[in-house]
């Protein structure tokens, strides 16, 4: 027994870390929070947390409603449970606000990195296709196989959009990009976003195409319930439909 929670005695050093723990570590980041942060609002100790992240702890539930309220989630979202559930299940919050982002904000919330979808038009008619992105200046990059419909969209104009749904207090955020795609053909150019990329993308296989958006509109939006927090706590990462 540790402080905070128990965990399973076959959990040994060099164990890979539970999905329990990837969720942990992930949000914690999102929220910009230390172990220490976390273990000190959660009531535990960092050693702990520590653990619960690097391996496959098994917690009681009186750590896990300690350490969701830490991380601003609930425990279903910190276990996994509504993984594969689309977001926005929850209620409408009672008295809210539709708010547009200022550029500024729309920066702020496309971040670094992340998943974001792009909107582009087929023979087939209208698709959104999921992608691995990172910001690189003004620019959105992200890779695509040789031959693709993503690579297909160059020198076209497409839509880029990154949203995110904070179900427990009914708000949410989105920004679209709308821009021209073009083709990194500069090997060098290639090479750095590759060095810079804090992700392989997530479908696999030989995705070594990097494509870019040129933003020539932006824009954003918040939903905001009354009453909750400030409406600009756009740093902290939750957020939802556009």
């Amino acid at each position: 027994m540790t402080r905070g929670g128990s965990h399973s005695s076959g959990d040994g050093p060099g164990r890979a870390p539970g999905e329990l723990g990837r969720r942990v570590a992930l949000r914690r980041e999102e929220l910009g929070l230390s172990r220490e942060e976390v273990a000190e609002r959660a009531g535990s100790a960092p050693g702990y947390l520590q653990y619960v992240e690097q391996h496959q702890a098994t917690p009681g539930i009186g750590f896990l409603l300690r350490l969701a309220e830490a991380l601003e989630v609930t425990v279903a979202e910190l276990t996994g449970c509504t993984a594969n559930l689309p977001p926005g299940l929850g209620r409408a919050g009672y008295r809210t606000q539709l708010l547009e982002l200022d550029p500024r904000e729309c920066s702020l919330l496309l971040s670094t990195h992340g998943v974001g979808r792009v909107g582009v038009t087929t023979d087939d008619g209208p698709a959104i296709l999921p992608v691995n992105y990172l910001v690189d200046g003004d620019r959105i990059a992200y890779r695509s196989a040789r031959g693709s419909l993503l690579t297909a969209t160059a020198g076209r104009t497409v839509a880029f959009e990154v949203d995110h749904i904070d179900e427990a207090m009914s708000q949410g955020w989105s920004v679209l990009v709308v821009g021209e795609v073009a083709v990194v053909d500069d090997p060098e150019a290639a090479r750095r976003l590759d060095e810079e990329a804090r992700t392989t993308p997530w479908a696999g296989g030989p995705r070594n195409v990097w494509l870019t958006i040129t933003p020539a509109r932006v824009t954003g939006r918040r939903i905001h319930v009354l009453g909750s927090h400030a409406a600009g706590d756009g740093d902290h990462g939750p957020g939802g439909p556009g």
